[in-house]
């Protein structure tokens, strides 16, 4: 885990130590703190682009598309993204991904102040946004193997979630102030600036990595596919992840419409509500993985979607912006449990030599779900309104409980990858 410059190299490994153990490694300080801003920066152009499409249009659909337009890439492209961060160096493939999400925040800024984004362009835009996660996501999962040694590993992708869901508390409340004091072209500017932390980060670590044996791209795809539809674990990882998603996603793309009709808030209330969303995640990801230690995967797993299915009824019930920022911090906090603890479960589960294709399969079918989930709940909104369709992505959720039975989460040493030497396998 060597650095150029004045950094210097991680320690030995050692045991697993407190919740911010991963922080006494300055490998992953460094690139924890470059994606807190990153993240920061994304969130405030995702409110931007969620308000600007609320203004362009009327349709609940289109404002539901934008949240799907920064997800069906993963969908589509996801698994292509996984070869190829495990077929060359992670390193590099972040540092592009970067570049690219650059350029295309800066475009839809410079866009933005012609006067000249429409409803398609802006879908657009954030599509190719969205390209750029597909890309940087896998390369980015896989690499925490590299930052921190295997017993504070966990704890580390609960703290990549703290980054993440700080950002989702701080991001909407300053997306929400640039928004009504300049416009959303601004927020969409400081997202472009926000990309150079990463990438200066980025250039300055050099880990010591085994040389990648390469693949073609479809052989590569096809070894990843068939290890985790082959194993067990992982395949009740991934049909949890898809479903989960899928109603999970009522929440959040139709959360722009509900704070402007239902909660009668402006773009300040709306920065307000997803900042609680934030920041329930937050607090949830201080505390899942000690949780998960105690009770397992599968209670906190089905704990967390339980209060997910409160939040969304709640949501669809309430009439002002404190009872909805209650509602969305409840909802953040069953979020990232689940999440968190999916990914843990995949991440513990996968050999190193296909480990970036292994996290892609699982980006793709959870956000698959998601992108999938906000085309059909936006299309519902539409037809039957906003509440029923809210709680009928509720009932969904609720429904899928019924897995604990058919398809529990893998037990604690069931498929795990054990290590080799100091190093993941």
């Amino acid at each position: 885990m060597a650095w150029s410059g004045d950094i210097v190299a991680d320690a030995a490994p050692r045991r697993a130590g407190g919740s911010l153990a991963p922080f006494g490694y300055p490998v992953f300080r460094a690139i924890w703190s470059a994606n807190l801003f990153s993240s920061i920066g994304s969130v405030m152009q995702a409110v931007a682009a969620a308000w600007l499409m609320t203004e362009l249009t009327s349709r609940h659909l289109l404002v539901a598309l934008v949240q799907a337009s920064s997800t069906i890439p993963i969908l589509l492209l996801g698994v292509f993204a996984g070869a190829v961060a495990d077929n060359h160096d992670r390193r590099l493939v972040m540092l592009w991904a970067q570049s690219f999400m650059l350029v295309v925040s800066a475009v839809l800024s410079v866009l933005g102040y012609a006067g000249v984004i429409t409803p398609w362009s802006l879908l657009l835009l954030t599509l190719m946004v969205g390209m750029g996660t597909a890309l940087n996501g896998p390369a980015w999962q896989a690499s925490v193997r590299l930052q921190v040694d295997r017993a504070d590993l966990p704890q580390a992708i609960a703290i990549n979630a703290i980054a993440f869901n700080l950002a989702r508390s701080l991001g909407p409340a300053l997306g929400g102030l640039v928004i009504s004091l300049w416009s959303v072209n601004l927020a969409f500017a400081l997202n472009a600036v926000s990309y150079l932390a990463m990438i200066v980060v980025l250039a300055r670590w050099h880990p010591v990595i085994t040389p990648q044996v390469r693949q073609p791209i479809g052989p590569a795809i096809m070894a990843g596919l068939r290890f985790c539809l082959g194993s067990s674990p992982i395949a009740r990882v991934l049909l949890r992840g898809a479903l989960f998603g899928f109603g999970a996603a009522g929440f959040q793309a139709l959360l722009p419409v509900v704070v402007r009709g239902p909660l009668h808030g402006d773009q300040v209330g709306y920065g307000l509500v997803v900042g609680a969303f934030g920041f329930g995640s937050v607090l949830s990801a201080l505390v899942v993985s000690r949780i998960r230690r105690r009770i397992g995967s599968e209670n906190v797993v089905s704990i967390s979607t339980a209060v997910f299915v409160a939040a969304q009824m709640l949501l669809s019930s309430v009439h002002g912006l404190a009872p909805g920022m209650l509602a969305a911090l409840i909802a953040g906090s069953g979020w990232v449990a689940t999440m968190t603890s999916l990914n843990v479960a995949m991440q513990l589960r996968s050999p190193e030599v296909i480990l970036a294709r292994c996290l892609s399969i699982y980006q793709a079918v959870s956000f698959g779900g998601m992108a999938l989930g906000a085309w059909v709940w936006g299309g519902l909104a539409d037809r039957l309104g906003l509440v029923t369709s809210l709680r009928l992505s509720a009932l969904w959720l609720a429904a899928t409980l019924i897995l604990r039975l058919v398809a529990p989460m893998p037990a604690r040493a069931e498929g795990r990858i054990e290590p080799v030497g100091d190093r993941l396998t």
